[in-house]
């Protein structure tokens, strides 16, 4: 989400300067890349980059077939084999080994849902969202339509398509259910047309119950990810506004207060910092009526389970499932002991969570990094329709 923020500051500066921009985006890949589809670049005419579609092997050659674009103001589909020694000499050199398609397209301020008015919703929406993109694969010389329209969870369409509009819908909501991207090739008369269907999950929300200077690290590196973050503590000498970035919301509150002034979603991280045992203990047993995804506690084990045992005995209890969610000690096993690495600790470990991945080290995977299921194109059948 920090990246489609980056986009839309660049855009919003580059209209008002009067610049004309596109926008290029990672719409599929076969086999290994450093960006996964969905990946987005913005560029203007003047070659300012935003955003990245690798790891700064294409952007250099996407610049200026994105100049041509500007200039035709026609999309254009472009693909990279990375797996062909021949790169090297081409002046790419990439050190992957997969086939990259990138679709870059003139964005048009006065149109209503150009790409970037789309991702200007989903940067806005605090929920998750289908984003259909569409080109022809098979055959690059015809027209590509790209970024169509979006569904998000409440059923709010923006955007349309002059293609496949019933078909598009039903993969848009496939994508909600499922909580996946997918692709989808469509023949139909006299094109054959591949569909991007990409899930945007919500960008993570980090709750901070305590409002000490340990927090600051934590804050700052949230910052950079693009979390929106908020801090509660009930001190008001610790809760004030001036001791954080602007960027965060500092909430006053005792913990019966906490979660009643906060909106608590399925992508919410809630973590208890704030040196105290009986704030930390009340916070915990207001969260018992949560299903909470991610709760991170300060301390060692044995504090966990002296409050378990004693809300137990106010008859306050957690299920398996949400006992199972409660990270105490919070964070990852990386040595750490400043709070600028406890911090470091505790985010990896959060996004390890919602990502449902394995926080060890790669070279010690033994499978790809990425699901290459997930990249499959599936052969949709139109005849009769």
């Amino acid at each position: 989400m920090k990246e489609i923020a980056d986009i839309i500051a660049s855009y919003d500066e580059a209209v008002k300067a009067g610049k004309k921009t596109a926008l290029a985006t990672v719409v599929h890949v076969e086999g290994s890349s450093y960006r996964r589809p969905g990946a987005r670049m913005l560029i203007t005419e003047e070659g300012l980059l935003t955003g990245a579609i690798s790891g700064g092997c294409l952007e250099g050659d996407a610049l200026r077939k994105a100049l041509l674009v500007i200039m035709q103001q026609q999309a254009m589909l472009v693909s990279y084999d990375t797996s062909d020694e021949e790169d090297a000499v081409i002046g790419m050199g990439l050190g992957c080994n997969g086939i990259i398609q990138v679709l870059i397209e003139p964005l048009d301020a006065n149109k209503a849902n150009n790409p970037i008015a789309l991702l200007k919703i989903v940067a806005q929406k605090d929920q998750q969202i289908a984003l259909v993109t569409l080109f022809c694969l098979a055959d690059k010389k015809n027209p590509q339509p790209g970024t169509c329209f979006l569904l998000d969870e409440e059923g709010m369409v923006a955007g349309e398509s002059i293609y496949l509009k019933d078909q598009l819908m039903a993969g848009a909501k496939d994508a909600l259910r499922n909580r996946q991207s997918s692709f989808h090739n469509y023949s139909k008369d006299p094109f054959q047309f591949t569909v991007f269907t990409e899930y945007i999950p919500p960008a993570i929300s980090l709750v901070i119950i305590g409002a000490g200077n340990d927090i600051l690290p934590l804050v700052t590196m949230a910052g950079i990810l693009g979390w929106k973050t908020t801090i509660a503590d009930g001190r008001p000498a610790y809760a004030k506004k001036e001791r954080f970035p602007a960027s965060c919301s500092v909430l006053l509150a005792k913990p019966a207060e906490v979660l009643d002034k906060l909106a608590i979603h399925n992508h919410s991280a809630i973590l208890l910092m704030t040196h105290n045992y009986n704030y930390d203990k009340a916070m915990l047993a207001a969260l018992s009526k949560k299903d909470m995804m991610y709760t991170g506690m300060l301390g060692p084990k044995k504090k966990l389970d002296r409050m378990r045992v004693e809300l137990g005995e106010e008859g306050i209890h957690f299920t398996p499932a949400q006992l199972a969610r409660i990270h105490s000690p919070v964070g990852l096993a990386i040595g750490a002991e400043t709070a600028e690495e406890i911090a470091l600790s505790i985010l990896a470990e959060i996004k390890a969570v919602f990502s449902d991945a394995n926080a060890i080290p790669l070279k010690d995977y033994t499978q790809p990094i990425h699901q290459r299921s997930a990249l499959a194109i599936q052969q949709m059948n139109l005849s009769g329709t």
